[in-house]
């Protein structure tokens, strides 16, 4: 729902009283709602909302505080995200919503935020070279950035886009035009689009421009600063997992938002430390005054760089410039880490999560690698501050985890949320690091808790859903069992939970609302 203009279209005399009704009526829900449009808060991407009134406990089974339900693909690793009265989240093409695209696909699909009606789907074919380009069934498993009526994702082709966020309901906007071939194999007859397909404004390719070897699936969040776009690249390695096809591609790059132009890229060749891919997405925070990007590369090292201050010339490329590093791991192997393949006791780092920027610190979790690394995790806290190599004094503490993690942490209110791949969710305290509480969940947990309205939203890759009260002292509120795996991380916006399954999008909404 929207802040809206009362309009009288019948030149009815409406009484004063009413309309200062409607007016502050609007202007409580406007100030007190809110949407998601983007991976966590604001450029810090901190899994925090300021939403009140939300569900301390729901029923899928038997509808309680269930406010609808829309159906996906077969497999969703994508979070949604909620702007402009639509939500938009990634998926498969494992339940087809239109007869003429069969197979398997990357879609992003978009509904209404109200009722959960579909309105339309971006539908993006396969890369055929190998299954590690673009894992079967995966579909899209990027969330995408809302800024007004535009839409930013990346796409299971590794396809940055510009999509126009009412679809072609309103026509074939913007200077690409060829949606009818993109969204069927090469080779295949195009088919034309209609008002419930994506209208692609503009597309940069990551793989065609700049030599990316995807691995896997693309995943990235894009951060938007200004008129530019932070993009991770999701590069990594090859079939055999022990070489880095792409070495000299890069890591992160920054495109115009207005027309997909790349801009800049990183200089620090990251390619031939990456372990395994570059998945996790870049965040921002104001440092001494000044704004500084936060990047965790595929070598397990935090970065931060100087924004993009200006347009490089036509068909040039702006270097960003590096002011800070910091490696969590600072004893792990950095060269020829692709020894360590499989070995569970010994080898490098990865970062899977994003970095969260809080009140000049960076909260970051890693360890080793789910399915090639070894057992070690942590979560750990780093001082932001400072300039160059900042590895052996930023350390403000660690905090070990059971074993691999796949999630961001989240902070609010001194505390410190995260849960593993060791079935087991943490509370920590954000300024010392020690326990507050462990709950064991019994099963791998993907996705980031959420922080909102007082309670902390986990769920579970066994489908289930916790919500515990925000609190030093464990209280568990709820367990729900949904019934489908869950890898997207829940999200609050506009008074609603938003709960993606495999295979279903619950929008769950307290009755007493």
């Amino acid at each position: 729902m929207h802040c809206f203009a009362v309009r009288n279209q019948t030149n009815r005399r409406f009484p004063a009283e009413f309309l200062l009704a409607v007016v502050m009526s609007a202007f409580v829900h406007c100030s007190v709602a809110a949407n998601q449009p983007q991976w966590g808060q604001r450029w810090s991407r901190n899994m925090v909302s300021t939403e009140r009134g939300l569900p301390a406990s729901c029923d899928p089974k038997s509808g309680q505080n269930i406010k609808w339900v829309a159906r996906l693909g077969s497999d969703t690793h994508s979070t949604p995200v909620v702007a402009g009265g639509r939500v938009f989240i990634g998926t498969n093409n494992g339940e087809p919503r239109d007869p003429r695209h069969q197979g398997d696909r990357g879609v992003v699909m978009c509904f209404e935020e109200l009722t959960g009606q579909f309105l339309w789907q971006l539908v993006v074919p396969k890369i055929t070279n190998s299954f590690y380009w673009d894992w079967p069934r995966m579909g899209t498993c990027s969330p995408a950035t809302v800024e007004g009526d535009r839409v930013y994702i990346v796409s299971n082709r590794g396809e940055v886009m510009c999509l126009d966020a009412m679809g072609m309901a309103n026509g074939n906007g913007g200077p690409f035009r060829d949606e009818a071939t993109h969204c069927v194999p090469p080779g295949e007859r195009p088919i034309e689009p209609g008002p419930r397909d994506a209208d692609i404004f503009w597309l940069f390719d990551l793989i065609k421009e700049l030599g990316v070897r995807q691995h896997d699936s693309a995943h990235a969040s894009i951060l938007v600063h200004g008129r530019f776009l932070y993009v991770n690249t999701s590069n990594g390695v090859d079939d055999t997992h022990k070489q880095i096809h792409s070495p000299e591609a890069p890591s992160l790059v920054v495109l115009d938002k207005a027309t997909g132009r790349l801009v800049a890229r990183d200089d620090e060749r990251i390619g031939p430390r990456v372990f395994h891919a570059t998945w996790s997405s870049p965040s921002l925070g104001e440092v001494e005054g000044k704004p500084r990007i936060f990047f965790c590369g595929g070598d397990c090292v935090v970065y931060g760089f100087e924004p993009v201050r200006r347009m490089p010339p036509q068909g040039e490329a702006l270097k960003l410039k590096k002011t800070w590093q910091f490696d969590p791991d600072p004893t792990g192997p950095k060269e020829n880490v692709h020894r360590f393949n499989s070995n569970r006791q010994v080898g490098p780092c990865v970062i899977h999560g994003l970095p969260v920027f809080h009140h000049g610190r960076i909260y970051v979790t890693g360890g080793g690698d789910l399915w090639w690394g070894k057992n070690e995790a942590w979560l750990k806290c780093i001082n932001a501050t400072g300039s160059g190599d900042v590895t052996k004094s930023a350390t403000v503490w660690s905090y070990p985890l059971s074993k691999h993690v796949m999630s961001s942490p989240a902070v609010w209110n001194g505390l410190v949320f995260a849960a593993d791949c060791g079935h087991e969710i943490h509370c920590v305290d954000a300024k010392t690091g020690e326990r507050c509480w462990m709950h064991e969940s019994g099963a791998e947990a993907w996705a980031t808790p959420l922080v909102a309205d007082g309670k902390v939203y986990v769920a579970t890759r066994r489908g289930e859903l916790f919500i515990f009260e925000a609190s030093r002292g464990k209280k568990l509120l709820a367990q729900v069992n949904f019934g489908s795996p869950i890898s997207a991380t829940p999200v609050a916006a506009n008074g609603t939970l938003y709960i993606a399954t495999m295979k279903d999008l619950y929008a769950v909404k307290a009755r007493t609302q």
